[in-house]
Order: structure tokens, then C-alpha cells, then sequence
């Protein structure tokens, strides 16, 4: 999967966070909802404009911040 397809960072739209292409919901967004116990189906049915690609492409961007140690270099910042 190549996430690129799906997530975009504009610069105009929510301050260049990671969005869905073509909408306003930010990667943060989405993963803070699942934190809170959402799913797959509440998120597709409550977000009419995701799919399950863009879902796929949340977590395939996800897993390459932590393979690059993005994720990891922000917690020893924070730590």
C-alpha cells in the first residue's frame, strides 16, 4: 500500500498536518478516535468520505514514522 496515495500535508489545511486526501481529518484525528475505542465500521459510518484504503493508508503511514523512528525521536524530546 502506498500510503502517499491517500494522506497529504497542505500546509493550507490544518496547519500542514497529515490529512485524508480530500478532506479535513487529520491522521491525528483518526488514531485519537481509535484510542478512545472507536472501530472500523463507527469511523466509516460516522466519516462517509473515508474508506478502508484510507484507513489501511493511516496505519501503513503510521508503521513507516516508527520504522524511520519519527514517533520515537518526539517521545525522547517530550521524555
Amino acid at each position: 500500500m502506498n500510503w502517499r496515495e491517500y494522506i497529504v500535508s497542505d500546509d493550507a489545511i490544518l496547519l500542514g498536518k497529515p490529512t485524508i486526501k480530500g478532506t479535513r481529518l487529520s491522521i491525528e484525528h483518526i488514531v485519537g478516535l481509535l484510542a478512545q475505542g472507536w472501530n472500523e465500521n463507527q469511523l466509516l459510518e460516522n466519516y462517509p468520505r473515508l474508506s478502508k484504503e484510507s484507513l489501511q493508508a493511516v496505519f501503513t503511514y503510521i508503521q513507516d514514522c516508527m520504522h524511520d523512528g519519527l514517533l520515537l525521536s518526539q517521545i525522547k524530546e517530550t521524555a
